[in-house]
């Protein structure tokens, strides 16, 4: 186990930290219905995924 000899300080730690930041999801259109939706997702709208029915969505009238 590794034993540091010496303290890292705050603003050394967070400086190494600058890097890892959260990214934006990536959205596309839906083929089937044109929603947003988060890529190899299937679409909340329509059940849709990549041009094919993966869920049978029910119709509320």
């Amino acid at each position: 186990m590794a034993h540091p000899k010496h303290r890292i300080s705050k603003t050394r730690r967070d400086k190494r930290r600058t890097h890892y930041k959260a990214t934006p999801a990536t959205l596309s259109a839906c083929s089937n219905c044109g929603a947003a939706v988060k890529y190899h997702t299937v679409c909340n709208e329509c059940g849709y995924y990549r041009g094919k029915l993966a869920i049978e969505k029910e119709v509320t009238v």
